[in-house]
């Protein structure tokens, strides 16, 4: 509670008020698209600036939840409604709701079909990806994760492109199949900690043999939110047909869902399943970073190659927060926040030029520089943030990702190392092919440059790129004290089992 509000409820559940009241619009449909457009977009405002509030009210010297709020949910079985935040959680909430007023801007023109349900799809999006990242009860926390998909599937199902519902069906049953894996994890810790409050459940200490299947429940479904290798193929296809906003918002906060899951359950929940399945995190995300930086540099599509692209920068933050070093899981932590902001960025990027020829094809462009310069100065801040320019957000979290990594496995570092030579060869080369040279077609000769609602959508992103690039303590400062906090249990947890096993090992005296 802040002052007596409910702070976190409030930031939650604002954007559903907005759903009803466009819901309840009424008039010809030209003024009912008019008006809806305009009820969203000051309700993402004012949902933003609300949860301002949170990280103003935020005390980063405390590792432990705040701005705690609790109810009874379902008293019959010690579930209860129960919300709080710490430093790994706070910025995601930020993410969230920085992001979601920056769509439905980017959807004001683009969106021209269904433009009611379209907002409401939106508004309720946001409501459950706050809710997910607030929640501290494993059942509130399942529901939220879960809602996630239904408006997703919407967004893309019905305002996607031609393969839209072959890419909406693919992402909702990839997601569902390892989040069933999760609902059994919860529960069975359930029927072994009697609660499903995440608090009380930090404090439990699970049998080994359990912790190893439910870790393995867990990260079904987490590895496919990431996404992980081999289970990455749903994403390019979702991309590629979602609506601009649609891959905003896929990239820019569901993606980071499977690693905050990691870093909230798997590794403090499971310690000992964690150290013994580090390896395979390791192996997984190594692939991943290689593979699919190899991928994007064969792609003919700019949005099929961003979203390569952000699996092989999501494999770079599974390796930093599994070496359990303090520079490799704030380092994790600040990747995700700057690549939420990157790649959603560089797929507004891909929208603008999208929005006036109808083609993502790389071929159909070249010598945008020419007339779009504004544009051109635009797509190479984000494309240099994407490669970790220093001085850009990109920077920071790889090189706390690389210092954690050779401190624990310098061999993973090397291999991981070479993802960002090759991040820099297929960016560049998508920069190349579409800013520079002359231009060989006449509709891309007559392209208009940024509009002022396409420039005030860049200017914040531009402008958090260089914050978190030039003043990263910022953001490191707030999830300090929480990753610290989450090391020491983490290491405290696996010495007191180590020194069980050792007991159990030694030879009893005397048949005792």
């Amino acid at each position: 509670m802040m002052a007596g509000w409910p702070i976190l409820t409030l930031t939650t559940f604002l954007p559903l008020v907005g759903a009803v009241f466009i819901l309840v619009l009424r008039g010809d449909a030209e003024a009912v698209a008019r008006n809806a457009r305009s009820v969203a977009l000051w309700t993402s405002l004012v949902t933003f600036v609300v949860s301002l509030f949170i990280w103003g009210h935020f005390d980063p010297s405390n590792a432990e939840f705040q701005l705690e709020e609790r109810a009874p949910w379902i008293p019959a079985f010690n579930i209860s409604y129960h919300m709080g935040v710490d430093g790994i959680s706070v910025l995601f909430v930020i993410l969230s709701t920085f992001l979601t007023p920056l769509c439905i801007l980017a959807s004001w023109t683009s969106i021209q079909t269904r433009v009611r349900e379209y907002m409401i799809a939106f508004l309720v999006l946001e409501t459950l990806m706050v809710g997910m990242f607030c929640a501290l009860d494993f059942v509130l926390f399942y529901v939220f994760f879960e809602g996630v998909l239904i408006p997703m599937f919407l967004i893309i199902g019905i305002w996607g492109g031609p393969r839209r519902v072959y890419a909406a069906f693919k992402f909702f049953l990839y997601t569902l199949l390892g989040s069933v894996l999760m609902l059994l994890a919860i529960l069975t810790m359930y029927y072994a900690a009697g609660t499903t409050d995440i608090s009380v459940l930090l404090q439990t200490s699970l049998p080994r043999n359990m912790q190893m299947w439910l870790w393995l429940a867990l990260f079904a479904s987490f590895a496919v939110k990431v996404p992980m290798w081999p289970v990455h193929t749903w994403l390019p296809d979702a991309h590629v047909e979602a609506p601009t906003a649609g891959s905003v918002i896929l990239a820019g906060v569901l993606l980071k869902m499977g690693g905050y899951g990691f870093l909230r359950f798997s590794i403090p929940l499971l310690p000992e399943a964690t150290e013994y399945f580090t390896p395979l995190i390791y192996t997984l995300s190594v692939i991943a970073v290689i593979y699919t930086s190899l991928v994007a540099l064969a792609q003919q599509d700019m949005k099929k190659l961003i979203a390569y692209s952000s699996v092989a920068h999501m494999g770079f933050v599974t390796i930093g927060m599994f070496t359990l070093t303090t520079q490799g899981v704030a380092g994790s932590i600040f990747q995700m926040l700057s690549h939420g902001v990157v790649s959603g960025a560089l797929f507004l990027c891909v929208g603008v030029v999208y929005d006036r020829l109808h083609t993502r094809e790389i071929v159909r462009y070249g010598g945008l520089a020419n007339n779009m310069p504004k544009y051109a100065l635009v797509f190479m801040i984000m494309m240099l943030a994407s490669v970790g320019l220093p001085g850009t957000s990109g920077f920071v979290g790889e090189f706390l990702i690389l210092i954690g990594t050779f401190q624990d496995n310098t061999g993973v570092a090397v291999l991981a190392t070479t993802g960002i030579i090759l991040g820099a060869a297929y960016m560049l080369w998508l920069y190349r092919r579409v800013i520079y040279g002359a231009i060989t077609h006449d509709d891309v000769r007559v392209l208009m440059d940024l509009t002022p609602r396409e420039i005030a959508i860049f200017a914040p992103l531009i402008v958090v790129v260089f914050w978190m690039g030039i003043y990263p303590s910022s953001f490191l400062d707030v999830t300090t004290a929480s990753v610290d906090h989450l090391i020491h249990a983490y290491e405290t947890a696996l010495g007191d089992a180590h020194t069980r096993m050792a007991l159990a090992a030694l030879p009893t005296v005397g048949g005792h």
